[in-house]
């Protein structure tokens, strides 16, 4: 291992944490027994644990009145543990690389069902050892692989395209002239890289009957330049971790550097369509794998709006959930052993999709608001049962701050500098809504010091009732520049000037002056008292921006924002 990768992997270790997607898992038994002692790696970062929300407990609640708080988790019926055959490190020839992998399975005599369970970008085939031994104890057969190009799997890293489909299918073939899998009964799963992987798998590899994905993506074009805006900082980290953790090579390398510089974009999204399961829908629903979706409100790598239009389309057994949080926290706990609500939810599904357990009582959809209790529904167009269309008013002289509601109104502008950020922003990448999802409380700032010569700024009455956001909200904006970049972000404004983000979105634009933006999907309730309010600037430095410096965002009468509620 070069001596970066051993430094970035002692600092992890010695702190205790390694994050899906972000930091590594050792690479082997081996290299985590070189590297730290096993009691240090078994045990779970206690500082990590204490900032853990509390688990409900295992099982699925019934199912209350569409959009009605659901009911707390009842367990489910004791199912004794069966025994293990224990962890078994192999080899597995992928399609010409060799893949490292482990399995473990049910010690006695018999067929089983098998879970495969690719590995997260970054990451390899240790990362799912506590879940593998609660899968494999329920009676599953379980295979974790590190897919090519990381670690010490062959090949370049192929970003989920077509060598790692085929990949797939041979980690099948493996698992099912290797172990006690029954050839009828085969599903994957995996968090982050190892969710569009287990995907992707369903639409070529029809042995694949039921897929649970966790923080994955959909769309991989969306996910790079939602509403045609590069998103920076995640791309860097994915960057960052292929050049520390694995083979990239000439493909991805050459992408990533094209991505950067905005070059050959269509080259860059013709790449992305490939790697995206939104390509081959129709393939997916023909084969009709039972899919689970589970992602967060603010996962600022595969923003959720993707997974809402992919989760509607299909036609199979389907379920989505959406939880507070940024990319791979909901499911964290799970990885480092605790009990988890995302990963007990998983484990139902295989039990009845795969293992042939009693049907579940939980809804299609499970949402759990960011200021609310978790609420069930039986499809996504349940959330909202109104939308609210609240006019950019003009801009008052004395306090920079326009209304926001009622009809749209004509007559007034609001210039933006195109250079100029302000203390409006989205975060930063994994951290911001990370830490949210742990404190329940969202990212905040004080509204009365955000510049009005660099944003627009438009607050709303303010009601005697909650107003409960669910769904996703969109914003038309009038411009007087045919191309431009902006940002627009959501707030809930208390009576102090503190305005809580509730959820934003950039946007690019050529060649028109009116700009549609859906803005990420949100479930928040806004008290009482409190007023809505939007804020939109032109630099965010979760994004790239395509604006010319020391020039001018023009937004003008006719613009307005569409809020879904119920």
């Amino acid at each position: 291992m070069e001596p970066r990768r051993k430094i970035l992997l002692s600092v992890a270790l010695s702190a205790g944490l390694v994050l899906p997607g972000v930091l590594p898992a050792p690479a082997s038994a081996a290299s985590l027994t070189a590297v730290a002692p096993p009691a240090a790696l078994a045990a779970a970062p206690v500082a990590l644990a204490a900032a853990l929300p509390a688990a409900p407990p295992a099982g699925l609640p019934a199912a209350p009145p569409a959009g009605l708080p659901a009911a707390p988790p009842a367990a489910l019926p004791a199912k004794a543990a069966v025994a293990t055959t224990g962890y078994k490190f192999v080899d597995i020839s992928g399609a010409g690389v060799t893949l490292k992998a482990n399995v473990i399975a049910p010690a006695a005599a018999g067929r089983y069902p098998a879970v495969i369970l690719p590995a997260s970008w970054g990451l390899n085939d240790l990362e799912y050892l506590a879940q593998a031994k609660k899968l494999a104890e329920g009676g599953f057969v379980v295979v974790s692989y590190t897919p090519r190009g990381w670690w010490a799997s062959g090949g370049e890293i192929d970003t989920a395209g077509p060598k790692d489909m085929a990949d797939l299918s041979k980690v099948v073939d493996w698992t099912l002239a290797n172990t006690s899998a029954d050839p009828a009964r085969v599903g994957a799963a995996g968090i982050s890289y190892g969710a569009g992987i287990s995907l992707l798998g369903a639409a070529f590899d029809k042995r694949i009957r039921v897929v649970a994905m966790m923080s994955g993506w959909t769309d991989l074009v969306y996910s790079l330049f939602s509403d045609s805006t590069r998103h920076r900082q995640s791309a860097g980290l994915l960057e960052l971790a292929a050049e520390l953790l694995g083979n990239a090579g000439p493909e991805l390398s050459g992408k990533l550097a094209d991505f950067k510089a905005n070059r050959d974009v269509a080259e860059v999204m013709a790449w992305a369509r490939v790697r995206s399961p939104a390509t081959y829908l129709d393939r997916i629903n023909a084969n009709a794998p039972a899919v689970l979706i589970a992602n967060a409100w603010g996962d600022s790598f595969f923003p959720p709006n993707q997974l809402v239009d992919f989760y509607r389309q299909l036609t199979g057994p389907k379920r989505l959930e959406l939880r507070p949080g940024d990319h791979a926290i909901a499911e964290l706990g799970g990885v480092f052993g605790f009990e988890n609500d995302v990963w007990t939810g998983v484990r139902a599904w295989f039990d009845e999709h795969l293992a042939g357990g009693a049907p579940g009582t939980q809804p299609p959809v499970l949402v759990r608001p960011d200021n609310a209790a978790t609420e069930s529904y039986a499809d996504w167009s349940a959330l909202s049962t109104s939308t609210t269309r609240y006019g950019l008013g003009r801009i008052r002289t004395l306090d920079g701050t326009g209304l926001l509601g009622g009809a749209p109104t004509a007559g007034w502008s609001k210039a933006l500098p195109t250079d100029k950020d302000t203390i409006a922003n989205g975060g930063v990448v994994l951290l911001t809504n990370g830490v949210s999802a742990f404190t329940n409380q969202r990212p905040s700032i004080w509204l009365p010091t955000v510049d009005r010569g660099r944003a627009g700024v438009w607050a709303a009455a303010r009601p005697g009732t909650a107003l409960k956001i669910r769904g996703i909200p969109r914003l038309h904006l009038d411009v007087t520049q045919s191309q431009g970049s902006a940002v627009a972000y959501l707030y809930d404004l208390d009576s102090l000037g503190t305005a809580r983000l509730i959820t934003h979105s950039p946007v690019t634009w050529s060649g028109t002056n009116q700009v549609d933006l859906a803005l990420s999907a949100a479930a928040y309730d806004v008290p009482a008292g409190h007023s809505l309010t939007l804020v939109v600037d032109t630099v965010d430095p979760l994004y790239y921006d395509a604006n010319a410096p020391g020039q001018q965002i023009t937004i003008t009468g006719g613009s307005y924002l569409d809020v879904p509620t119920r």
